[in-house]
């Protein structure tokens, strides 16, 4: 080509009208723009997922150091994964007003794959504040039981992966959170090495999640058959005007996606995995099962049911009333057969608990099939009251457990007068569990779930509930009558009374349970904290 053709080209370019690109982004959004070639040019939002990928890149960093750093410098693992947890908390302030979205689809920019409302940042402090406290529980047994490298490493992942879940809105994205979350978790589970109930118990919440993750992708992709779309918004519009050639698929699709989700929140039947798990697991690791890994499952629950399938509410409200009816029956009938048996286990104890509890959660988002107003704040606050209580108990029994590996409730009998206060706040949380004073905030989270059914006009239900709290607060009440009784003379106890059981508890475990133990008390002076969820609709 001659040189004036080459200008004569250029210049034409030049004069030609650009083409038009796509109106600017709203603040707190993702920008996009579409060039001329037709591909998509995606600016990301790095604000809005700053808290799981702070998490995920400390996750990353911890594994690449344990290669290079000596054993008797592995402890700097720890206090990495823990300042590496707060930063990700603190990056929630930034996003404190929940306007912000990203990876969103250029002919609709309403349709976002990430999005950090105020129902994602309540979650995200969930998850992330519970992996905070779970790691300051495990800073001593990495020292000794647990490999260290592995151990932060597995813990920051999933963490990372349950932060993503609740800003995730489509199925795919979603789906990914859930796994990232979970598969950590089974080796979690089983990283005592040469136990063999760790080992078993690793075996069955694998075999379980498999299963649930199985049913959940069948679910998924009978959904997107029906509707052609991943995102939860345009699914809740698509599902209005199915075909009726593909209605079967769509129902089909809706009924295995929560049964997949139930599989993921213990509810019963598909709670048979919970026990033996939190029995085997590292105690750390039960209690960031108990909260973050149930979190993640209502999480889920509530994006796929209340955000993607309010037009089958008819279907999934029954269904999910029915489920949280018989969780939580289910869960407190355990706990109270554990009380029966000559040495019943705490943690197993705690486990039944969080079963029943789980059927508490399941009921808000039940009576959201019949009325959707602030019904998901109500699960949300509840949580976060559970996570804190149910954070400081597993916390005292960690306690507890490095001089009585065991774990029994027997060997909770005269812990006041060896550590009056670790007794006190046991109590406390045990009372705040079963919604009794001075356990303020407990009662005033069950009112609000009970005034959920109630105006959901889930009459039947409530007073499931109410028979099922009553039901709680014998095994709670007696548990924590044994903090106060005077310590045992048996024969068999002797030694363990001739020398001194009180030992020195580590500074991350005391810093723990002091923690949930402030966060319980104000909570419990200034409930609205929490209780606002219950009334700002959140989506």
């Amino acid at each position: 080509m001659t040189l004036a053709a080459t200008s004569t080209a250029v210049a034409a370019a030049a004069d030609a009208t650009p083409p038009a690109l796509p109106p600017a982004p709203t603040a707190g959004h993702t920008a996009l723009a579409a060039p001329a070639g037709g591909d998509l040019v995606q600016t990301v939002d790095w604000v809005a997922i700053a808290p799981p990928t702070i998490a995920a890149v400390v996750a990353l960093a911890i594994l690449v150091a344990d290669l290079f750093l000596p054993r008797a410098r592995k402890p700097l693992l720890a206090w990495t994964a823990t300042a590496g947890l707060a930063a990700a908390l603190l990056a929630l302030l930034p996003l404190r007003a929940g306007d912000r979205a990203t990876f969103c689809l250029v002919a609709d920019p309403g349709a976002c794959s990430y999005t950090a409302d105020h129902f994602t940042l309540a979650i995200q402090f969930l998850v992330l504040g519970g992996a905070l406290l779970t790691a300051l529980l495990s800073v001593t047994d990495t020292k000794k039981n647990l490999p260290a490298g592995e151990f932060w490493f597995l813990l920051l992942a999933s963490a990372a992966g349950a932060a993503l879940l609740p800003a995730s809105r489509d199925l795919a994205t979603l789906v990914v959170a859930l796994e990232v979350a979970s598969l950590p978790a089974f080796a979690l589970v089983g990283l005592k090495r040469g136990d063999r109930m760790s080992g078993e118990a690793a075996l069955k919440f694998f075999l379980s999640s498999v299963t649930a993750t199985a049913v959940t992708l069948l679910g998924v992709s009978f959904v997107y058959a029906s509707t052609g779309t991943l995102h939860l918004t345009e699914i809740a519009q698509q599902l209005d005007d199915v075909p009726a050639q593909l209605g079967t698929l769509a129902k089909a699709g809706v009924a295995l996606t929560l049964v997949g989700f139930a599989f993921k929140t213990a509810a019963a039947p598909f709670h048979f995995w919970v026990p033996d798990t939190y029995v085997g697991a590292p105690l750390p690791v039960a209690a960031y099962l108990s909260v973050v890994g149930k979190a993640v499952g209502f999480t889920g629950l509530i994006l796929v049911t209340v955000v993607a399938f309010p037009s089958y509410a008819d279907v999934w409200g029954p269904a999910l009333a029915v489920l949280a009816a018989l969780t939580m029956t289910v869960g407190n009938v355990a706990a109270l057969r554990q009380v029966s048996t000559r040495a019943w286990s705490a943690v197993r104890l705690l486990a039944w608990s969080s079963v029943g509890q789980a059927g508490y959660l399941l009921v808000p988002i039940a009576a959201a099939a019949y009325s959707r107003d602030d019904q998901i704040g109500a699960t949300v606050a509840y949580a976060l009251m559970y996570a804190v209580v149910n954070l400081g108990a597993f916390a005292v029994a960690a306690l507890v457990a490095r001089t009585h590996p065991a774990n029994r409730i027997a060997d909770y009998r005269g812990l006041y007068a060896t550590r009056p206060v670790t007794a006190l706040a046991m109590g406390f949380f045990l009372l705040c569990l079963a919604g009794l004073p001075p356990g303020i905030i407990g009662l005033f989270a069950k009112v609000v779930v009970f005034s959920a059914a109630v105006d959901a006009g889930l009459g039947w239900l409530a007073v499931v509930m109410a028979v099922n709290v009553v039901v709680a607060l014998y095994y709670y009440l007696r548990w924590t009558a044994i903090l106060f009784r005077a310590p045992e003379a048996a024969p068999e106890a002797a030694e363990a009374v001739a020398v001194p059981v009180r030992h020195r508890a580590p500074a991350p475990l005391t810093t723990a349970i002091a923690l949930t133990g402030v966060g319980g008390v104000l909570l419990s002076g200034y409930p609205q904290l929490v209780l606002r969820f219950a009334t700002t609709t959140l989506f």
